[in-house]
């Protein structure tokens, strides 16, 4: 194959047969319209300095005036060394720069930075779980098992999909991991129900314990905290608040929620066992803690100033409570593990939840026991075996 060079077009022809200038110390002359660049032909533009550009972007910007004024200075040391362009925009950027770190020096005097971070974070947390206090019902698109961060706070009066009954506050500074918050969530968030609905027997049965956890995303706008949520594990809405506690309980009400969850709190230690045993001595310890606790249910209840309504039926609940007393003392006190399992039975009839519809009448609480797991009788949970 030949390569075959294309030659440049003929140069124009002037008027007379005049040639075109020739400049010895050049060489012979350009053989057609093109001039060389150097000395008597066109300069070439000079380069926009790259730094002056980033200068200038920076200044406008405002968010690392610093960076804009270093980036300023070091484009027109360039400029004047290369003899490059973009001095212009290398001057605003240095003075622009200038401007914003004094705007931004003054705005963290004066505590207009966190101003602005605050509303920002405010903003991001609108339409968020991230928004939600304890306290507070909501609706979700995605429902409670959706895994969705929308929601929208609504009065607990209206249908709803969740209610945040605890906010648990998340240790440490570094995201912990999605397997770290599940395990804080399970534990902290079932912990904390009781705080929130004092009365365990007004928890309707369809009602399931929820959490929503920070994520990596979420983290980084400050989101601290584990949200504690109610709601149907059907995934229906429900109205109304589920929350008894001293914002909704009247002063006797209180009290003797207080007395029952010192017995709720015992029962709810239960030693964990699927058969009967022949050692009993964790058993027998649980006896005897139940057993100062149904004495510490009969002080309070005995302490307390209860209305007239509530006298009689108080004063045969304490009556009562003094017999189950006294059945826990024997379940602990016996060492035979066969004795020791009839008397504990004894104990539980004695402890018998129904023994305080009476009272909880008189104070106008809830008055229809739990459903019972026959399988898990042995461990009910908190709030569930009070009397």
């Amino acid at each position: 194959m030949r390569v075959v060079s294309i030659p440049p077009p003929a140069g124009p022809q002037f008027e007379g047969g005049a040639q075109p200038p020739h400049f010895p110390h050049q060489g012979p002359p350009s053989p057609g319209p093109y001039f060389p660049y150097g000395p008597y032909g066109p300069r070439p533009p000079a380069a926009v300095n790259g730094v002056a550009i980033a200068a200038l972007v920076f200044g406008v910007l405002c968010f690392l005036p610093a960076v804009g004024l270093v980036l300023g200075v070091i484009a027109l040391l360039q400029i004047k060394r290369r003899g490059e362009r973009g001095k212009g925009m290398a001057v605003a950027g240095v003075t622009l720069s200038s401007l914003g770190l004094a705007l931004w020096t003054v705005a963290l005097v004066t505590g207009g930075v966190a101003a602005f971070w605050e509303g920002f974070r405010d903003g991001a947390r609108s339409d968020s779980v991230l928004s939600l206090r304890k306290g507070d019902c909501f609706t979700s698109p995605g429902g409670l098992e959706g895994w969705t961060v929308k929601a929208l706070k609504v009065p607990c009066a209206d249908e709803h999909d969740g209610e945040v009954f605890a906010l648990v506050a998340v240790p440490g500074s570094d995201f912990p991991g999605d397997d770290s918050l599940v395990e804080l969530g399970e534990d902290r968030c079932y912990e904390r129900r009781s705080a929130y609905v004092m009365d365990g027997w007004s928890l309707p049965e369809e009602i399931g314990v929820y959490y929503f956890a920070p994520s990596e995303q979420s983290w980084r706008f400050g989101d601290r905290s584990v949200a504690c949520v109610l709601g149907r594990e059907d995934g229906t809405r429900f109205s109304g608040s589920l929350r008894s506690d001293a914002t909704t309980l009247d002063a006797h009400q209180l009290a003797y929620l207080e007395a029952a969850e010192v017995l709720n709190l015992a029962l709810d230690e239960v030693p964990a066992s699927d058969y009967f045993d022949e050692d009993v001595s964790d058993d027998r310890e649980w006896a005897a803690q139940v057993e100062e606790a149904v004495t510490e249910q009969v002080r309070l209840l005995r302490a307390h100033a209860w209305p007239a309504q509530a006298r009689e039926p108080v004063d045969e609940l304490v009556a009562d409570l003094v017999e189950a007393r006294l059945a826990w003392g024997r379940a602990a006190g016996t060492a035979d593990p066969d004795a020791y399992w009839i008397r504990e039975e004894e104990a539980w009839e004695a402890t018998d939840p129904s023994l305080s519809i009476t009272v909880r009448e008189a104070l106008g609480l809830a008055t229809s026991p739990p459903a019972y797991d026959e399988e898990v009788e042995r461990e009910p949970e908190a709030g569930e075996m009070e009397v």
